[in-house]
């Protein structure tokens, strides 16, 4: 009976270690879930398709510095060295995330002047770049941005980040 006990307080114990394990990931996120779609809906129409050129790849548009800035990220255990590790990463959809939300943490700012760091200074930061963040975005990947955040985001986007 004891051995019962304790082996379901353990359990229960656990449970609760991986509960608090995943809330406390879930907030060293910057970057809501609705946020990271309108980002990649503006940037590339959220393409899936496996895609390098122009210096960019993925359906994030992520440069090579981009992905060495937000930590390099791989999939499987590949080498961070390794040729096609940077393609590999940012051509799947949550090693791409993964890298922005690192870049986020690292660069995240107010890039508009509006006292706060939302999901619109995600997207200007995204756009273009932890140091010219504060510059103009175009007006397609703007309005993509604007018109994806009132579809999806009911709720004041401002308090995302």
């Amino acid at each position: 009976m004891a051995a019962n006990k304790l082996c379901c307080t353990l359990a229960i114990g656990a449970l609760l270690c991986l509960g608090f394990a995943a809330l406390i990931q879930a907030q060293d996120k910057p970057v809501t879930d609705v946020c990271l779609g309108c980002i990649c809906e503006a940037i590339s129409g959220c393409n899936q398709t496996r895609y390098c050129g122009g210096g960019v790849c993925g359906l994030f548009r992520i440069t090579w510095a981009y992905w060495a800035d937000g930590g390099k990220l791989t999939l499987n255990n590949e080498s961070p060295q390794s040729e096609d590790a940077y393609a590999n990463c940012v051509n799947d959809p949550y090693c791409a995330a993964n890298t922005i939300q690192n870049y986020m943490s690292k660069f995240g700012q107010d890039c508009n002047g509006d006292g706060g760091v939302d999901c619109y200074d995600y997207a200007a930061i995204h756009k273009l770049g932890g140091y010219g963040c504060k510059g103009e975005l175009s007006y397609q990947y703007q309005s993509a941005l604007d018109k994806c955040l009132t579809t999806f985001s009911p709720l004041d986007v401002r308090t995302s980040g």
